[in-house]
């Protein structure tokens, strides 16, 4: 486009969200998000992935589950693309999958062809070959397989649909795997036997593949159909017909992930969430984002006096000393607020941080870390002894950026101590409205067996929100705490950790939940892994 009123054009950007697990989306998928102006997403797409976009960004949903009524035609869908990318906006087509494997992918890039529209593909991870991957089923092996097809087992009105020859494709390929297949499994099934399939074939149902809800099914070409109504199995599922399908018996490894199948509470607050649930679903678990905490910027009017105040004088500390990463963050934010960035690489003050998370945040915003405290127990009251024993603090000055909450056992030390001692509270931490209703009610019915809390302040509001019913179930759970001051605060209000990593951390606690629960389920005081009966 030309002319002064002009708007550049836009661009549509097909991604392939992957099979289900959000950590298998690609690294352009991922980068694609974060570019996104709009995001048209299916039904499927998950709650982290589409975080992954800005919070500007329009989030649109298009899609349909299993059978049920699209929520918008394609002729629709292509038409917001189009309109979309003709108002200069970069359009995010999340797919699941891979765009171009049964996805309609092709349509809107043809779409975006005829109307003159700019587009790029990212291919992205599809079911056929994650879900039969993540159930222990490989598609090919030498011993038993040397091609394979995939092929839809939906009844799609479209002509290529209607020509699949189902007789001969048990014969023509040693694996098959059929997607959307679920609803007409039983006759697609016999067709294959028809077609000289023979019965004692193995065949497996992979349901919700990739995930930690994910559930299998083993059995032959003419058991399977029974197998799946017996078990419940439904869509989304990838069925694998073929010789590798006995492989999942040696080949299982999902299922047996030390955590698979549990819930955990994840309470972080929403731009720390993802780490957490990550780390948990790695290993198996099924994280239930539920944020009891909500951290803003301070923008009172003292709070802004007293921030202000600090940086004024930023080069005269000796110190700067941060706790988390969150006052990392909240640091850098006011720092650009009040248009200083440019100082951050001429002052002179040794920054010290607690834990190698808040050390890789600082560093990310360009400080020039001096020390870290990563020792086991790394926390406030160890940072101060560390400070102690090294040096006397006596007549240094320290600025300690924090939150409106924090604790003063840093602070309180080292005026003690003879320090000088500037505490800030450059964020606030409040609890966020929280349906406290139903996190007790799935506490009381166990399906958050884990809770792993990795601050203080979470503890403190999760107690908040407790019943004597809750509280009674809580007790039945695996608590776990980041770290020390975490583990206080959860003895403080009647719920002491079980599990604390030997160094602070988010991986560091969930790797410890793993060894406990695998230490517990050796010793027989846990019920088996979850899914064992589906091998």
């Amino acid at each position: 486009m030309t002319g002064a009123d002009s708007v550049p054009m836009g661009r549509l950007i097909l991604v392939g969200a992957g099979p289900g697990d959000p950590d298998l989306i690609t690294l352009r998928g991922a980068a694609a998000l974060g570019r996104a102006d709009i995001v048209l997403f299916d039904e499927l797409a998950s709650e982290e992935l589409l975080g992954l976009a800005s919070v500007a960004a329009e989030r649109i949903n298009v899609g349909k589950r299993g059978h049920d009524p699209p929520t918008r035609s394609q002729d629709e869908i292509s038409q917001l693309i189009i309109d979309g990318a003709r108002a200069g906006k970069v359009v995010v087509r999340l797919k699941g999958g891979d765009p171009f494997i049964f996805g309609r992918g092709g349509e809107e890039a043809s779409a975006c062809v005829a109307a003159g529209i700019p587009y790029e593909i990212v291919p992205g991870v599809t079911s056929a070959l994650a879900a039969p991957a993540y159930a222990g089923i490989p598609l090919t092996d030498r011993r038993h397989s040397a091609s394979f097809a995939v092929v839809t087992g939906h009844n799609d009105p479209g002509q290529a649909a209607k020509g699949i020859r189902w007789r001969e494709l048990g014969s023509a390929v040693d694996t098959l795997v059929i997607l959307m297949g679920m609803r007409n499994l039983r006759s697609l099934l016999g067709e294959l036997m028809d077609g000289g399939t023979a019965p004692e074939t193995p065949a497996a149902a992979v349901m919700n593949g990739t995930r930690p809800e994910q559930r299998v099914r083993v059995a032959t070409v003419e058991s399977l159909a029974d197998a799946v109504e017996t078990a419940g199995l439904k869509a989304p599922s990838v069925v694998v017909v073929g010789a590798v399908a006995s492989l999942r018996e040696t080949l299982s490894w999902w299922e047996v992930s030390p955590l698979f199948g549990m819930g955990a509470l994840v309470s972080r607050a929403p731009h720390q969430a993802s780490e957490l649930a990550s780390a948990l679903r790695a290993a198996g678990a099924i994280p239930s984002i539920r944020p009891l905490i909500d951290l803003s910027a301070s923008d009172g009017a003292e709070e802004l006096i007293a921030i202000d105040a600090s940086l004024a004088k930023l080069e005269s500390y000796d110190h700067v000393l941060f706790s988390s990463s969150n006052a990392v963050r909240f640091f850098i934010e006011h720092v650009e607020r009040c248009g200083l960035t440019g100082k951050l690489a001429e002052f002179s003050a040794r920054v010290l941080c607690i834990g190698e998370m808040t050390a890789r945040a600082a560093m990310d915003a360009g400080l020039r870390v001096q020390f870290i405290l990563s020792a086991d127990g790394g926390d406030a009251q160890a940072m101060l002894e560390e400070i102690l024993r090294s040096s006397s603090p006596r007549g240094q000055s320290f600025l300690i950026p924090g939150s409106d909450i924090s604790r003063e056992v840093l602070p309180g030390g080292l005026r003690e101590a003879g320090a000088e001692v500037d505490s800030v509270a450059f964020y606030r931490n409040r609890r966020p409205e929280v349906d406290a209703e139903t996190l007790r009610q799935d506490l009381v019915a166990g399906a958050l067996p884990l809770l792993p809390f990795a601050s203080p302040s979470a503890v403190r509001h999760f107690g908040d929100l407790l019943d004597p019913a809750s509280r009674e179930a809580s007790k039945r759970c695996i608590i776990a705490a980041i770290g020390k001051t975490t583990a206080a605060a959860l003895s403080e209000i009647g719920l002491p950790a079980q599990v604390l990593p030997r160094r602070p951390g988010v991986r560091e606690m969930v790797k410890a939940l793993e060894e406990f629960v695998a230490e517990r389920r050796q010793n027989g005081e846990l019920p088996g892994w979850p899914g064992e009966e589906d091998a």
